[in-house]
């Protein structure tokens, strides 16, 4: 395996960033920051409690004046200068990310860590414009406008895919809007979540604004979430732990986001381009390993293409190169963990029974066995109902159904309870138009599928969730919209008053 990005130095003070500086946890249980390429532990930490919640909490409480006092300007040039401290620092953030996650170093490069300073860019922008509806007389005697102000204290907790972009997502629309936040990263992978933070400080923004706490869910993430001075939980990961984050966040009446899990469809009509569609297959269902919420997981194909579409995708997926995430030629790296392996495994190895598995299905030999990497796999045959097709597995395996009707390929498309993202492969503008209407998800690509941009929210439907991570929409998550209502009469006595007292004037 190449060389590793060294981190002992970096994080010998600790795994937690509150107030601006680095310090250890104080839970008296410690964690290893393990490789999943080679199997090797590469840091170890204690992990946050309660005791440092609180101390987080209480940190971006005494932050909040100052930093939702700013003017826009303010806060957009600090974010200028955070993108501008994030590009200087690219390679280490691609470094990191590919050793606790085992990211291919060509995603993190390309892919990771530019699409996070673009994002910081983009809210950097968007600061200037929180803007609320033009002042009007809408009752005739008085002038309403609608001012945006920031919430509070935010409490977020991120998932261990995308560890940086998901920091991104979290910290960049809450404090452009002038929120302080308290980030919690998973436990397995915090290392650019730290890193993230402490560049926002190299920029200058004010300690106490960004803080991150790194610790187990049961301790620190539900102690975070029920905070009484968090004003607002925002949380990505699985749907079953977002219906428990929802629970206690619902009992202190908390604003609450969520973007949960997601079972993303693939459409592909009878006139679509069979090459174009197996490419998108293989690339929008292998990225990240398939560990992405939006990765193309179950590919739907109408029947004249479907023999065709199924030769293809194995054949291609045949020439993935797995390997060490730091060499520039690997294509797929290791799952996450040998545990995250282990259960994509069980989900292959349980569809044996019932379906057919076309190529994969098994993890390499030879060189890589001490990893947690896994064969790109490809089922068929699988029923509508079935585990591999309903499930997320969150690996790099692609289900394959074939379809008659277009009408049967969209009421496929929508039969899960997930609705984060899908895609319709088709060259006719109409067909498509109707896919587009009528599945129901966040988002719906056309002839692709993966790509994001930082203009555009990313949110689901049903059990994916509710709120919009990245665009101006963001906004509408982190902000509180306030009535302002001017009299322009300076009467003493109201016409509306004879409701309450006397008569009509």
């Amino acid at each position: 395996m190449g060389n590793r990005f060294q981190v002992h130095d970096r994080f010998k003070n600790g795994a937690q960033y509150i107030d601006g500086q680095v310090r250890p946890g104080t839970s008296g249980r410690n964690h290893a920051i393990v490789d999943p390429a080679t199997g090797e532990r590469v840091l170890e930490y204690e992990l946050a409690g309660p005791d440092d919640v609180d101390a987080a909490v209480a940190a971006a409480r005494d932050a909040f004046p100052g930093w939702a006092g700013a003017t826009p300007g303010e806060r957009s040039d600090a974010l200028h200068r955070f993108a501008s401290v994030l590009a200087e620092q690219a390679e280490d953030f691609a470094q990191a990310e590919s050793l606790q996650c085992g990211k291919p170093i060509k995603l993190t490069r390309e892919f990771d860590v530019p699409g996070t300073v673009d994002n910081t860019a983009f809210f950097a922008g968007a600061a200037r414009h929180l803007q609320g509806q033009s002042a009007g007389e809408y009752s005739g005697d008085h002038t309403s406008y609608v001012r945006r102000e920031p919430i509070g204290v935010v409490g977020s907790i991120a998932p261990w895919n995308y560890p940086l972009q998901m920091a991104a997502w979290k910290v960049l629309p809450a404090i452009a809007a002038g929120n302080t936040i308290v980030l919690k990263p998973a436990e397995i992978t915090p290392l650019t979540s730290l890193m993230f933070a402490q560049a926002a400080t190299e920029a200058g923004i004010p300690a106490g604004v960004v803080n991150v706490v790194t610790g187990a869910g049961k301790d620190a993430g539900e102690h975070l979430v029920g905070h009484p001075d968090v004003a607002m939980t925002s949380f990505t990961g699985s749907t079953p732990v977002g219906r428990r984050v929802a629970e206690i966040a619902t009992a202190t009446v908390k604003r609450l986001h969520l973007e949960l899990g997601g079972k993303a469809p693939f459409v592909v009509f009878d006139d679509a381009d069979l090459d174009a569609a197996v490419q998108g297959a293989v690339a929008g269902s292998l990225i990240n390993t398939g560990q992405d919420c939006t990765a193309a997981t179950r590919a739907y194909v109408q029947r004249p293409l479907y023999d065709a579409f199924v030769a293809g995708v194995a054949d291609l997926m045949a020439t993935v190169r797995l390997g060490d995430p730091f060499d520039p030629s690997t294509d797929l790296g290791p799952l996450v963990s040998h545990t995250q392996r282990d259960r994509v495994a069980g989900f292959v190895d349980r569809a044996r029974s019932y379906a057919t598995v076309v190529t994969g299905g098994k993890a390499p030999g030879g060189a890589l066995e001490q990893g947690a990497y896994y064969l790109p796999t490809l089922i068929a045959g699988a029923a509508q109902d079935s585990e591999v097709v309903q499930s997320e597995i969150f690996g790099p395996v692609l289900v394959v159904v074939p379809f008659d009707s277009d009408d049967e390929g969209i009421a496929l498309a929508n039969d899960t309870p997930y609705g984060l993202a899908a895609s319709a492969w088709s060259r006719d503008v109409y067909r498509a138009g109707r896919a587009t209407r009528e599945i129901k998800a966040g988002c719906v690509w056309v002839n692709d599928h993966i790509p994001i941009i930082s203009e555009m929210p990313h949110g689901g439907y049903k059990a994916s969730g509710f709120g919009k991570d990245m665009s101006a929409y963001s906004f509408e998550e982190y902000t509180q919209v306030k009535h302002v209502m001017y009299d322009n009469t300076a009467a003493v006595r109201k016409d509306w008053h004879r409701t309450i007292f006397g008569d009509r004037l």
